[in-house]
């Protein structure tokens, strides 16, 4: 098995990110904003961030905004994923990886449970499957 090691940031950079990317998720007036701390659970990143906005433009104004501000800030310049339809927009800025649902696609995918689960039930095993990955 092949593990691609992530070099993370000092815990005040990161920190910094993860209060940019809030404050600017705030400021666009996204909902429901859950922060995921995946520190010691997942190699992927120290942070997963969830929120939801209330039509596809506003999903793509949220990420869009978030995206100039996380390269104003010198910190990172993530690119957008999922932009053309904007359903589905991820944004990952190393450290810190932030989705932005429109309500129904939200509810749909359900991360927030499904991360919870993944990170705290018993049906989860790193060796089943694929690394990661949730068995029945």
């Amino acid at each position: 098995m092949n593990t691609i090691a992530r070099i993370s940031k000092p815990a005040d950079i990161i920190a910094r990110l993860l209060a940019l990317v809030e404050s600017s998720l705030d400021d666009d007036k996204a909902e429901d904003i859950v922060v995921i701390d995946l520190h010691g659970k997942s190699t992927i990143s120290d942070y997963m961030v969830v929120a939801t906005g209330r039509s596809q433009r506003h999903v793509r104004t949220i990420a869009e905004h978030l995206r100039e501000r996380i390269k104003a800030d010198g910190l990172h310049t993530p690119s957008p994923e999922g932009v053309p339809r904007c359903d589905w927009v991820l944004i990952d800025a190393g450290d810190v990886i932030v989705h932005v649902f429109r309500p129904e696609v939200r509810t749909f995918y359900n991360l927030e449970k499904m991360w919870s689960q993944a990170l705290t039930g018993p049906e989860f095993s790193p060796d089943a499957g694929r690394a990661g990955e949730l068995t029945a």
